[in-house]
């Protein structure tokens, strides 16, 4: 049994150097080379053989077998195995609920028509009265007046809003401190806004904050709303914007003329 796992091994070995010796001769080297000293792998193979022949565990043709996977080729398979299980973990990330810009704006136009039209109209007292000091390239106080009560009735309006969407038991929004004392605040902003009345500018600065301060509530505060309200927000919220600094610059740049003489 010996000797013929002896052989066995020998005769692959014979063919493995037969087989290097004709891959040499086709690359037709410039200089000869010098023979190489038997491999080491190749000595390991005739000993595995010879251990597994003397303890007659193992049939020479299961070692032979087993020995055609070489340590490289193992390897190999490990690392590609790796790889693909690798591969296989990785999943798309889920949208993040704050990218704007990505997502809520694909649905802009989703929104309901009646929250189009009523939210384009509510605009009207926003463009008005900046357009026509443009126009008529004169400050009217009594204009900026009537621009800002209406900011603040908005400001006001978006404030509850949050409260009225956490208080149905069906709502993802749960009325805690969190969701009902941040709807407080551009309620509180609209007020201080009106003691200011006065002087435009700072009452014109302060109710901009509050719009952007509730516009980041909006966006952020989690459930959060629906993406084509939390896009119509955006949108809204921009034309105001412009239309206040419109208002502040009509305060800087033109006369002051009174509308209504008194």
């Amino acid at each position: 049994m010996v000797l013929l796992c002896f052989g066995a091994g020998l005769a692959g070995v014979t063919s493995k150097s037969n087989t290097a010796a004709k891959q040499n001769s086709q690359k037709q080297l410039p200089h000869p080379t010098e023979p190489q000293p038997p491999n080491n792998s190749n000595m390991l193979f005739i000993v595995t053989l010879l251990v597994a022949g003397a303890t007659s565990k193992t049939s020479c043709s299961a070692v032979i077998t087993s020995s055609r996977l070489s340590p490289s080729n193992m390897n190999q398979y490990f690392h590609t195995s790796a790889a693909r299980l690798k591969k296989r973990q990785q999943t798309e990330p889920p949208p993040r609920e704050l990218d704007l810009l990505r997502y809520d704006m694909k649905d802009f136009w989703k929104s309901p028509k009646p929250a189009l039209w009523l939210g384009f109209a509510g605009l009207i007292p926003f463009v008005a009265p900046p357009l026509f000091m443009g126009v008529t390239e004169s400050y009217l106080p009594e204009f900026a007046s009537i621009q800002l009560a209406y900011s603040v009735s908005i400001v006001s309006f978006l404030g509850g809003a949050r409260w009225g969407y956490a208080l149905p038991e069906s709502s993802p929004a749960k009325p805690d401190w969190i969701n009902l004392s941040n709807s407080v605040v551009p309620s509180l902003l609209a007020w201080v806004t009106m003691l200011m009345a006065d002087s435009i500018v700072p009452a014109v600065t302060m109710v901009i904050m509050a719009l952007g301060i509730s516009l980041h509530y909006d966006l952020s505060l989690l459930p959060t709303y629906p993406n084509w309200f939390k896009a119509l927000r955006a949108v809204l919220t921009i034309v105001a914007f412009f239309s206040l600094v419109g208002t502040l610059v009509a305060h800087g740049m033109y006369p002051e003329k009174k509308m209504f003489s008194e």
